[in-house]
């Protein structure tokens, strides 16, 4: 502004200058107005400037982050974001530190509420802390707020990512100045004592009950980061694929929500469960968070520990007695001194910081560049609370990496890999003997059975019968089986094919007289059928 001032200014003198050549003498009236302007101008320009507000974002991917920065612009109350009119912001956060903005837009998305400026970060990198320690200054530290992304594609992971940025961030807070720690402390004192009246965390009580803060519980703001936290739980919808692929039942969701609300309470860090397709309550908590206020319409945050999948647990609500109904047997005093020692920084990291605050900018920018300088969780012994949570919430990547180092299992399921080139060397072998012993059956089998390769008619015909049975059709109304028919008909044309090769044979009596006991038995059958019918069987009338 006063660089505004001083341009304005100059520029009045300027055209004082000019006024005072052209016309041969001083115009008072005229330097009279342009100092009226110039207090309007300022006047105005002072009121329309928007508290400026900052959001550390650290951990996810950059998807996960841009699903998160448009679950954080949708209206609640709608479940719509708002209009976009041309000007959306580019994000960008493929790289190192990532930087966007947003406006915060009153319910009738006219008036402008803040402007949100949101850093990005995906990797708890300690070399990236230079980056953001430019941004942590008196000035934006009592409108900060720092969120960490967890996935629920991935929650055997959440305790490890969780303890590396709270290390990281510890770090960087040990790393400023004198001034913006004294900040931070002012800033904290006036955290906890917020939602801690007779009125609840929405701040609805009467101012008397709002003069008296309850004291703090067990396990509450042990670990102050100096700068209010909030842990933002993506892809809720993967419960039910967890519930049906991973065969989780509710012990298990149970315990990742024990565990989380005792350690988040120790820096009095609030949660949510979010969705794509329903972010709930998230845009609420954050604007809440950082003191951002409709003037049309007030919105509620109201707590909600009953459905799973819209987990939300503001600021200053939560309690030890509060974590202990959800499950009996839980150890929220191991788990919260397990985890103090947990994050406690590392040698390495201490030193580091120092030397990022002894060197320029130039030292910092190249330390960025180095690979290998992401932290690893080293635990300092075998009952930590990172190794309590990933025993219960097993990682199944790392189980069966695990079970392909040791195949020799009692349950016998496993088995070692062998070459490929010898497995088929192999193969080839057993197909080779196989091939051999085929070719002998068959030899065997030739000369055993000499010229009668085929199986006989009749064989045949009784291994289908033995199967489906004799085939029988109706002819005229008799009953005929068709097996025994083509049984006729080929002893017929066997016997003819026989006297075609032997000759004629010459009948004799008895064959005579059999054949005509047939005919006989044959016409005496049809006289009796034409007996039975009476119109056969009446004399014609005589014409």
């Amino acid at each position: 502004m006063a660089a505004a001032s001083r341009r304005i200014s100059s520029y009045t003198t300027r055209s004082a200058a000019n006024d005072r050549d052209a016309v041969g003498r001083p115009s008072s009236s005229d330097d009279s107005k342009n100092e009226i302007w110039t207090s309007m101008l300022e006047g105005v320009s002072s009121g329309k400037r928007l508290p400026e507000k900052s959001v550390l974002v650290l951990g996810g991917t950059p998807e996960t982050q841009k699903n998160f920065l448009e679950s954080l612009s949708t209206d609640p109350s709608s479940n719509r974001k708002p209009a976009d009119r041309g000007r959306s912001p580019p994000i960008a956060n493929q790289f190192a530190l990532g930087y966007t903005y947003q406006d915060v837009l009153d319910s009738d998305h006219e008036d402008k509420l803040a402007r949100l400026s949101l850093y990005l970060l995906t990797t708890p990198t300690p070399a990236f802390t230079p980056l953001l320690k430019p941004y942590l200054t008196p000035r934006t530290l009592p409108n900060m707020l720092i969120v960490i992304l967890l996935d629920w594609s991935q929650p055997w992971l959440w305790l490890r990512q969780l303890c590396e940025w709270i290390r990281v961030l510890r770090s960087l807070v040990s790393s400023l100045d004198d001034e913006s720690k004294d900040v931070m402390e002012e800033n904290i004192n006036a955290w906890r004592d917020r939602g801690r009246g007779g009125g609840g965390s929405d701040n609805t009580g009467s101012g008397s009950s709002e003069s008296v803060a309850l004291p703090l519980g067990q396990g509450e703001w042990d670990e102050p980061l100096g700068i209010p936290l909030c842990v933002v739980c993506q892809n809720a919808d993967k419960i039910e694929v967890l519930e049906r692929e991973r065969g989780w039942k509710e012990d298990e969701f149970d315990f990742i929500m024990q565990y989380l609300r005792t350690v988040l309470l120790k820096h009095g860090a609030s949660l949510v469960y979010t969705m794509p397709s329903a972010p709930g309550s998230l845009q609420t908590l954050i604007h809440s968070s950082l003191g951002i206020k409709s003037m049309l319409k007030q919105k509620q945050l109201k707590h909600n520990v009953i459905d799973r999948d819209r987990v939300l647990i503001p600021p200053n609500w939560d309690s030890w007695g509060k974590i202990r109904v959800i499950k009996e047997g839980f150890d929220v005093e191991g788990v919260s001194h397990a985890w103090s020692e947990d994050i406690q920084i590392p040698t390495h990291m201490q030193q580091q910081s120092h030397s990022n605050d002894s060197s320029n900018g130039h030292a910092a920018a190249d330390d960025v560049t180095q690979p290998d300088s992401k932290p690893e969780y080293e635990p300092k012994n075998e009952h930590t609370a990172v190794s309590v949570y990933e025993e219960t919430i097993r990682n199944p990547e790392r189980d069966y990496a695990l079970s392909a180092l040791n195949p020799k299992h009692a349950n016998g399921i496993e088995v070692p890999n062998t070459d490929a080139q010898a497995f088929l060397a192999s193969q080839v072998q057993i197909l080779d003997s196989l091939r051999i012993e085929d070719e002998r059956e068959k030899n065997a089998k030739d000369k055993k059975k000499g010229n009668a390769v085929y199986i006989s008619q009749d064989d045949a015909s009784g291994v289908v019968e033995e199967h489906i049975g004799p085939v029988q059709f109706n002819m005229g109304g008799i009953q005929v089986n068709a097996d025994e028919m083509v049984k006729r008909l080929q002893d017929r044309e066997a016997n003819r094919s026989a006297d075609i090769e032997t000759g004629p044979s010459t009948p004799t009596p008895t064959d005579s007289k059999i054949e005509n006991e047939r005919l006989a038995t044959f016409f005496a059958g049809l006289m009796n059928k034409k007996g039975e019918n009476p119109a056969a069987s009446s004399p014609r009338p005589s014409s």
